[in-house]
């Protein structure tokens, strides 16, 4: 099952030996609100909307303190950004209404949003220099590499904590490994593993900025900071093959053409079959018809520290569109498996219409493999321009029906490509899990 436990090894061990102690004699964690106020200080955000552009002002002088070279900077064990947070709703209940849904489970949207706040603040730890008390470092989130779920529920009243550090460093960008744990019966048990890539720019949020080195200590370490560029070769990999680049396999043509002469309607004789005249295969849905679409304002309440929308935002609006999507295809609740390859293409400004597309794009047995598209539509230019692009699995209660591209004799149109590409999706996050 996509649920099953992972097994405490499949966390860096070093790093989470304190995470099967249970609560006796721990001490008293950060919260998530504790993570955000502090996130403030380190850039010296304004909370006062009026005040940003004078705050932003500020920043400007910081471009003194930045590194000209990696090499100038110190380098940083694992453990110097290991952080522990804890988000206390079973010890605070008057958190609990902000994270529950209508199932009397958490909404994994918000979690989204916690495990943003919690990446950037790792690596601002990271990257600390000890008599500076403001970063002249804006570190943003590049990538959600992948988020795996190895339990189908999180309970509403019952403590999370979070673990994370700084697993994999380049010269402007890092690798932070997160995990998710939740309090029952007196122990912390896994309920996910996330990979995020965070870059470093300068005060302006404008060029690249060096970050510090990270050096291995032991075999384990030395192990996960290869897995760190493993995973960069892979994406490289990945990004490479895409299907925006190259054309698909040969293998993926004939299941095009599978499908296309599947829903030839044959009802019509000899040269009158038309490659417009379609019928759809039993127990099916076309494409066109496995869609939602979402729109949302982006107010001040929804910036970062600095000033531009807040990606955890961003995931939770697409993460609900895509649940609702998945939810309103399959007939009943589904629950999320995995998110993987999440790209930051561009910031979202404060003030911008956020335009959401929803799509199934690859059904399998339960599985609901589906796409968010999102783009900014700027009412002066009345130009669009795509910001990101999210890929959700889910798994729903029962059996789906399968969806289906129309595509025309020969040709491999947008919907073919994004079947395909969901596909590829799919069948990356089962090898995973």
């Amino acid at each position: 099952s996509a649920y099953r436990l992972y097994t405490m090894r499949k966390l860096p061990s070093v790093l989470a030996r304190t995470l099967t102690s249970g609560t006796s004699g721990s001490p008293v964690l950060p919260d998530m609100s504790e993570v955000r106020s502090r996130l403030r200080d380190i850039v010296g955000a304004s909370t006062n909307w009026r005040d940003h552009v004078q705050a932003m002002q500020e920043r400007k002088a910081l471009h003194t303190l930045l590194a000209k070279r990696q090499e100038d900077l110190p380098p940083r064990r694992m453990k110097d950004s290991y952080l522990e947070v804890i988000l206390p709703l079973g010890s605070q209940p008057e958190i609990r209404e902000k994270y529950l849904n209508v199932h009397n489970s958490v909404r994994f949207g918000r979690i989204l949003e916690d495990l943003d706040s919690l990446g950037v603040l790792i690596c601002y730890t990271h990257t600390k220099q000890e008599m500076q008390p403001r970063s002249p470092l804006s570190i943003v989130t590049a990538l959600v590499d992948k988020i795996i779920l190895c339990k189908k529920f999180i309970y509403p009243d019952c403590d999370i904590k979070f673990t994370g550090n700084v697993s994999w460093v380049g010269k402007t960008s890092m690798e932070v490994k997160m995990h998710m744990l939740q309090l029952q019966d007196g122990d912390y048990s896994p309920v996910l593993d996330a990979t995020f890539v965070m870059v470093a720019r300068d005060p302006e949020n404008k060029r690249p900025a060096f970050v510090n080195p990270l050096v291995p200590e032991t075999p384990e370490e030395e192990k996960i900071f290869k897995q760190g560029e493993l995973n960069k070769l892979k994406r490289i990999d990945f990004s490479t093959a895409s299907l925006l680049k190259m054309a698909p396999t040969a293998e993926e043509r004939n299941i095009v053409h599978d499908i296309f002469l599947n829903t030839l309607d044959t009802r019509q004789e000899g040269e009158t079959v038309s490659f417009r005249s379609r019928k759809l295969p039993p127990s099916s849905v076309w494409m066109e018809d496995a869609k939602l679409k979402g729109l949302q304002i982006c107010h001040p309440q929804e910036r970062n520290i600095f000033n531009r929308i807040f990606g955890g935002f961003l995931m939770r609006k697409a993460f609900e569109l895509g649940w609702a999507t998945a939810c309103s295809y399959g007939g009943s609740r589904p629950f999320i498996v995995s998110v993987d390859d999440i790209m930051f293409q561009r910031p979202v400004e404060v003030g911008s219409l956020l335009l959401l597309s929803g799509q199934v794009c690859y059904t399998e047995k339960n599985y609901i493999q589906v796409r968010v598209h999102s783009e900014v539509y700027d009412p002066d230019t009345r130009e669009h321009q795509t910001t990101n692009i999210f890929h959700f699995t889910f798994k729903s209660e029962s059996e789906v029906p399968q969806v289906v591209p129309k595509t025309y004799g020969g040709k491999y149109p947008i919907k073919s490509m994004l079947y395909l590409d969901g596909k590829r999706h799919f069948a990356a996050i089962m090898k995973e899990i």
